[in-house]
């Protein structure tokens, strides 16, 4: 990974952001490897899509640094080598799915269409490549944004909340292309509410009022909260956040 020594793909010290009074992440230490799925939970008002955005350079800290391979964030340069899928649908509605995918890729400097058809192959929308996004279901247009997310093959991928609304069937889908990919060497940022889907990462990042509170595999967190429940453990695990958090200012999801 050019530009960096430490062999991390994502690296933050001390990374905050404030919006006026509210403390949306608040001194952030993190090494992320690569080829790994870090899932990132808590809840509503945590600052995970804040962390996502000072990690993807759409948000700059107001203090600390984050440094994705290698590269400080924000980079324009450093672009290329980052997907992010939103929470929200980022495609075209006049558009038709390969139109979307050729325009995500055009913004990376893609112009083969190799891995145009590639990205829909993998998202199974191959046979729906010319209907436009707007006579897609929602579960199909949830993984037409996770093809522009991929279309430029990223090293480092993060994805905000990408199993919202989606069925159980296509839950599962996902989950098989992030292993695949996390097999193939790319680094996966998944932040998420669904409990069952947290152990399908190989690390977890528990955030709570703007800091890390917790972090280890699914196991390691249910020992540390002396419950069986993964679900248990977030809610223990946050409660002594609770305690611990500063008591001025409060943390708002941006």
């Amino acid at each position: 990974m050019s530009g960096t020594t430490s062999g991390m793909a994502i690296e933050t010290r001390g990374l905050s952001k404030s919006f006026g009074p509210i403390r949306a992440v608040d001194g952030v230490d993190l090494d992320l490897e690569p080829g790994r799925i870090y899932g990132l939970l808590g809840p509503n008002g945590s600052g995970k899509t804040t962390l996502i955005r000072l990690l993807t350079g759409l948000a700059r800290p107001g203090k600390g640094t984050a440094r994705v391979l290698g590269i400080e964030m924000p980079s324009r340069s450093n672009l290329g080598r980052i997907g992010y899928m939103t929470q929200v649908d980022g495609i075209y509605d006049e558009l038709s799915a390969f139109e979307n995918l050729r325009f995500f890729a055009a913004l990376y400097g893609v112009r083969d269409s190799g891995p145009i058809d590639e990205a829909l192959r993998l998202v199974e929308l191959a046979d729906r490549r010319n209907t436009p996004a707007h006579e897609l279901s929602g579960g199909m247009r949830r993984r037409l944004s996770l093809a522009c997310a991929l279309v430029h093959r990223p090293a480092v991928l993060f994805l905000d909340e990408p199993t919202v609304g989606v069925d159980p069937a296509l839950r599962v889908q996902f989950w098989n292309h992030f292993r695949a990919l996390a097999a193939g060497g790319t680094t996966l940022l998944v932040s998420s509410h669904v409990m069952d889907e947290a152990d399908r990462c190989d690390e977890l990042l528990l955030m709570y009022s703007g800091r890390i509170l917790a972090r280890g595999t699914g196991r390691e967190l249910r020992d540390r909260a002396a419950t069986d429940d993964l679900e248990g453990a977030f809610l223990r695990l946050g409660a002594i956040g609770a305690a611990d958090a500063p008591a001025s200012g409060t943390v708002a999801e941006r």
